[in-house]
């Protein structure tokens, strides 16, 4: 792979902006992580400022990397099918801070001497885009984490210098216009999460109930676990529990309630049930002993796990920000590479979902392989090639 970062000098300067969700803020750090890697093997620095909202998840991670952080004025659009409720008054207000946050935008970068911007979306990324493309001429990286381009990323694409979408079924969805600046690169993933140990998993969690000639299911709704899918796995785990061992991650406000929802197991399945609030440093140990993940479907959950090649039942977020999950889901459903249930989903539907997977070793290993060929384990260095590369057209 072509580093491409001889024609520069010593130090080279990168903005990045984006945030709001974890799905947007930790793709573009593992990308930073990548590209100060990649410049320090050519004895290079990298400089980079962070530009974000205030008091949001991208200050905190810029705070706890040891970036420099700035934050602009920004306007959010909240969506509506109603035609009139989008030219609601809480809209024009915000829409009328984003001219500021133009201004703002074009100070900071100015100032710092920017060699390219990287935005991976949300509403605090349109203004710093603009000021990037259209007042500062420094070229621009929109990075897309799902398969349809969210609203700021759109907004941006048709000025971006190179637009990187995470999917191929991105590319027959974006204006012709705009095509020809498109790359694949796939959407960044924690290198960590690539070499998850099953044996790790057993240890750290004292998993000693477990039953290791029976499949085992990774159940999570993420960080904050989700109430849709803990209901839906608790009024199926005497059933699942015949079928398999169960590592539940269920969020911390959801633990109490379920410990005593399953306080009546019986003694000969308990064993194989275990239900945490959260799972930290052994995800990917976790992952690595799971053969059928049931989760949403954000676009960081389908990067990890099409990387890692499992075999997955979806519940998408139904009120994700233009149904980004359910697409997600479906877009590899209708490749065969999990199974996606949108909708009305009941115990029953997922139940039916799952069985296949558990009593049959070669469905699940097929999943798992057509899963594991739309995965990029190499998206963030791929990603780097881009935004090194829109550099050196400047």
């Amino acid at each position: 792979m072509n580093s491409g970062v001889h024609g520069f000098e010593r130090t080279f300067r990168l903005i990045v902006t984006g945030g709001g969700t974890g799905g947007r803020t930790y793709p573009a750090l593992t990308a930073v992580h990548t590209l100060q890697a990649r410049l320090a093997a050519a004895k290079k620095a990298l400089d980079v400022l962070w530009v974000g909202q205030d008091n949001s998840l991208e200050s905190r991670v810029a705070a706890a990397e040891g970036f420099a952080f700035t934050s602009v004025a920004v306007g959010k659009i909240r969506r509506s099918s109603n035609p009139l409720k989008i030219v609601s008054p809480a809209n024009v207000r915000d829409m009328s801070r984003v001219p500021l946050g133009v201004l703002q935008a074009r100070k900071v970068i100015a100032n710092f001497g920017a060699d390219v911007v990287l935005a991976t979306g949300g509403y605090v990324a349109v203004p710093v885009g603009v000021a990037a493309t259209r007042l500062c001429r420094v070229p621009l990286v929109v990075h897309e984490q799902t398969v349809r381009l969210g609203l700021a990323n759109r907004t941006l694409a048709g000025a971006a210098t190179r637009i990187a979408v995470s999917s191929e079924s991105t590319l027959p969805l974006l204006a012709e216009s705009v095509r020809g600046a498109a790359v694949v690169t796939g959407n960044p993933i924690r290198p960590e999460v690539l070499t998850g140990q099953p044996e790790k998993a057993l240890e750290a969690l004292d998993l000693r109930g477990f039953d290791r000639r029976l499949p085992t299911v990774y159940v999570t709704g993420g960080a904050q676990g989700s109430q849709q899918i803990n209901d839906l796995v608790a009024d199926l785990l005497p059933w699942l529990l015949g079928h398999a061992n169960v590592v539940h991650q269920c969020g911390p406000d959801n633990l109490e309630g379920l410990r005593r929802r399953t306080a009546t197991l019986a003694p000969e399945v308990a064993g194989r049930y275990y239900l945490t609030a959260y799972v930290g440093t052994e995800l990917p140990d976790v992952l690595a002993l799971a053969d059928v993940v049931v989760s949403r479907s954000g676009a960081g959950t389908i990067a990890e796990l099409t990387a890692l090649g499992k075999a997955a039942v979806f519940v998408p977020l139904a009120t994700s920000a233009g149904n980004e999950q359910a697409h997600n889901a479906q877009h590899l459903e209708k490749a065969g590479a999990a199974v996606a249930l949108v909708g009305e989903v009941s115990s029953e539907r997922l139940r039916d979902a799952v069985a296949p997977l558990l009593t049959d070793p070669q469905a699940r290993a097929e999943m798992a392989e057509r899963a594991r060929s739309h995965g990029r384990p190499d998206a963030a260095e791929r990603l780097v090639d881009v935004v090194l590369s829109a550099a050196a057209r400047s």
